[in-house]
């Protein structure tokens, strides 16, 4: 006979959990192979599992999820989709984000890279915030760019990635506090991706284009669109802002990027799997699924814990070490299969150009201060992160 899910006795929503998220999903992990939160999801958190289920889209569906409310400012479109429809929206994107298109983008991606690192070095070792100062000073420069978004209202775009965030989880007061004064950065997403507001050559217009010839209509490419904003910087700014935390936390490692640049790619996907900036994604399963011991009955919202499986002992040794050198092919910090991270290319194409620069001219990345944390339920990462640059 099958055990029942146990029941988890922790929020791991609340503001205490979120403060300390690495620690709870990890304990979560090791509790129970799956577990039953207080408001009835279910979260499944080893790595073995959490695999399994991303690949599975026809058991492990994303037409739903905890605490979806299709009426969120989140866009729908692309998320909530399985096959075909996903696959033909999702063909649109990586047509966009074709080879062609990403060269353009590598040299002023560049160029912006080492402007901001020529500033940021001249001001000798004082300390700065590694996200404010650094990575999301960067992404909120290129990536708008890179979309054809125009330079007014580009500071609604961290509420905006907040409110996203914060309607993956659930409705509790983290949510209330992210949804904040919802009308001036709602007006903001809304006219930013009219067509006419647009400037050319970028994602933005080529969508539109796209649309022209009747592949998808005029309305999913401004949905298309909206998705690519929600979901194209926060993680990018988190992720690099973390390869920088793990370059001070690791100095050893630090050393042998500084002489072996050709890991750099290697070192942004390690910082994925070293502290995913998604806690999870969600999921409902279409069948029952025998995990271990425990059914998982159909029709069930169910959690797949990235952060945590991650850092599972099971399949890391030393999971909370930063090293470059692992193999990474089955770190699930960019999802995995038919809903992997479809703007994987453009952020790669962001990190290159940002931490090759960073490497290059930065000799010793010292900490200065306590690493705050994003204070919202799903996305995670540092809020900000006081550090110390030592040029070359």
């Amino acid at each position: 006979m099958p055990k029942a899910i146990p029941d988890y006795p922790i929020d791991i929503f609340s503001r205490e959990s979120v403060r300390n998220a690495r620690a709870v999903d990890d304990a979560l992990r090791e509790f129970a192979p799956v577990v039953r939160l207080a408001d009835g999801s279910v979260m499944i958190a080893r790595h073995e599992q959490v695999l399994s289920g991303l690949r599975d889209w026809q058991t492990y569906s994303s037409r739903s999820r905890p605490w979806h409310d299709p009426n969120s400012v989140r866009p729908e479109i692309l998320l909530t989709d399985d096959p075909p429809r996903h696959d033909h929206v999702r063909a649109v994107i990586s047509r966009v984000l074709s080879a062609q298109f990403l060269a353009k983008l590598k040299e002023s991606f560049e160029r912006d890279a080492a402007t901001l690192l020529d500033e940021l070095l001249a001001r000798g070792a004082a300390t700065i915030d590694a996200v404010d100062d650094i990575t999301r000073r960067f992404v909120n420069k290129v990536f708008p760019d890179a979309v054809g978004v125009r330079k007014e209202g580009r500071e609604h775009m961290y509420a905006f990635g907040n409110m996203v965030w914060a309607t993956m989880g659930p409705q509790n007061e983290l949510f209330q506090e992210a949804m904040g004064d919802l009308g001036p950065v709602l007006a903001w997403i809304e006219q930013c991706c009219d067509r006419d507001r647009l400037g050319p050559g970028g994602i933005g217009l080529a969508l539109y284009e796209i649309a022209d010839t009747g592949v998808i209509t005029q309305a999913e490419a401004k949905l298309l669109l909206q998705i690519v904003l929600s979901a194209g910087a926060d993680t990018t700014i988190l992720t690099m802002a973390n390869a920088i935390r793990a370059f001070a936390q690791f100095p050893g490692e630090y050393q042998r990027l500084r002489d072996n640049p050709t890991l750099l790619r290697a070192a942004f996907d390690e910082s994925l799997r070293w502290d995913s900036p998604s806690r999870m994604a969600g999921r409902i399963t279409t069948r029952e699924v025998q995990i271990e011991d425990y059914v998982v009955p159909a029709g069930q919202r169910v959690g797949l814990m990235f952060a945590a499986a991650n850092r599972d002992p099971r399949a890391w040794p030393e999971p909370d070490r930063y090293d470059p050198s692992r193999d990474l092919k089955k770190q699930v910090g960019w999802g995995y299969g038919v809903h992997a991270c479809v703007g994987r290319v453009l952020a790669q194409l962001e990190s290159t150009a940002l931490l090759s620069e960073f490497v290059r001219r930065v000799r010793q990345v010292e900490p200065a201060g306590e690493v705050e944390p994003w204070m919202t339920t799903i996305g995670h990462g540092p809020a900000r992160l006081p550090v110390r640059l030592h040029a070359a």
